[in-house]
């Protein structure tokens, strides 16, 4: 600050002299460079924060990007195996829908073969039961024969009798019919051969000897043959039916016999009766061969 000289006579003016600024001013200044220091630190230390979080961010950012490519491959590949598995998925439905197809097919054609084959079963028990029907009538009707059989049989074994032969030996069972003759077969006692002889000049065979039936007499019920056994001949005149005719051969110690039972016109039916091989002697002893031409 200036002084202006005084004048004399004049006031003296009141001198003021300049000094130092007051304290709270200094520390106003003070506070305000402390909190323009403060702001700006502030906003370094934010500004710096700030930076930091961005970079942090920004690093996210980048590995979220990566996870999000990774995802977007894993997405694309899931995607092709959905359209793969698709696409099989696709054709094992055509197969299933074939193979349901077949199976329906397959199980119509069982239900046919099914109704055919219980229609078959069905002709079959009705034609087994009819068979059986059948067969069973056949077995009644069998056995009713078969009794028939035996009770004719019975009759046949009671009719059968024993006789005195043209030799004046016992002779065995005589047979009157073929169904006698049959018996005696059966008995197995001495071999049997039937005969049908018809009226000839020449002699048939009868088992091991031959027969010449040369005369009938239907009305006395008489025949008359000849037996030609070791080349002998004998004949056996005017003979009744039913009679035993017997005779010997070389080599037997039983007669033969011959029992004609039936005599029609110029025919003579009957049968020869000869011992079985090694049969011994007819109980009392056998007669002598009888001579040949002997009735």
């Amino acid at each position: 600050m200036s002084s202006t000289p005084n004048l004399p006579g004049e006031d003296q003016p009141v001198v003021v002299e300049s000094g130092s600024l007051p304290r709270w001013v200094s520390l106003l200044f003070a506070v305000a460079f402390a909190l323009v220091a403060y702001l700006l630190y502030a906003g370094y230390t934010e500004r710096e924060a700030a930076k930091k979080g961005l970079d942090a961010a920004d690093k996210k950012t980048q590995a979220l990007a990566a996870e999000l490519d990774k995802t977007n491959t894993r997405i694309a590949d899931l995607k092709g195996q959905l359209d793969v598995t698709s696409q099989k998925l696709g054709l094992t439905q055509d197969e299933l829908a074939r193979a349901r197809t077949l199976s329906e097919n397959i199980k119509r054609d069982q239900l046919r073969s099914d109704k055919a084959l219980k229609e078959q079963i069905g002709q079959v028990e009705a034609d087994t039961s009819t068979k059986i029907g059948e067969v069973s009538t056949e077995i009644t009707k069998t056995n009713t024969d078969v009794a028939s059989t035996k009770a004719d049989l019975a009759d046949t074994k009671t009719k059968l009798q024993s006789t005195i032969g043209d030799l004046g030996v016992q002779s065995g069972l005589i047979a009157r019919n073929h169904d006698e003759v049959e018996e005696l077969k059966r008995r197995g006692e001495r071999d049997i051969f039937e005969f049908d002889l018809v009226k000839s000049n020449t002699p048939q065979h009868v088992g091991p000897i031959q027969v010449q039936l040369k005369k009938v007499d239907t009305k006395r019920f008489k025949y008359t043959m000849n037996v030609v056994a070791d080349d002998k001949s004998i004949e056996k005149k005017d003979k009744t039916v039913g009679e035993p005719i017997q005779f010997y051969v070389i080599g037997a110690r039983q007669p033969y016999e011959i029992v004609v039972f039936t005599l029609n016109k110029d025919e003579a039916k009957g049968y020869l009766s000869t011992p079985k091989a090694g049969t011994a002697p007819a109980s009392g002893g056998a007669a002598a061969p009888a001579p040949s031409g002997t009735n």
